[in-house]
């Protein structure tokens, strides 16, 4: 009696990323813990616009997190000094200083360091 053993790579390969499978629900898992401590890690009010999902790539499935706030690049990659001026010609800009409330029609921004906390939310998820 002999035993013949095929091993398809390619059918294994397949059925290892099927939708719901178990590589699927680790990838979810996985993916929305990353999407947890980013949120956490967010400065201010950004981690509410942290989303996550799951979505068939090039390679087979992917987690994919992303942060949709207008600011999220300059708070990931830094600014430089910069100034500010009002968005109306004439105007001015109104914002308070340690809880006095101060108007002026020019602001010298000092810039700001990065900070990459999606990246580190990877690093942390891991």
């Amino acid at each position: 009696m002999s035993v013949d053993v095929r091993i398809e790579t390619g059918r294994i390969a397949r059925f290892l990323r099927l939708r719901g499978g178990r590589v699927e629900r680790k990838l979810r898992e996985r993916t929305e813990r990353v999407a947890r401590i980013a949120a956490a890690e967010a400065p201010g009010s950004m981690g509410r616009y942290v989303d996550w999902h799951i979505e068939t790539g090039p390679r087979g499935l992917e987690g994919v997190i992303t942060c949709d706030h207008p600011a999220v690049l300059y708070v990931v990659q830094g600014t430089r000094p910069h100034l500010i001026r009002p968005r109306r010609r004439g105007g001015v800009l109104r914002f308070e200083v340690g809880g006095d409330v101060v108007y002026t029609r020019l602001v010298r921004h000092p810039g700001t360091r990065p900070n990459n906390f999606l990246a580190r939310a990877l690093r942390m998820g891991r």
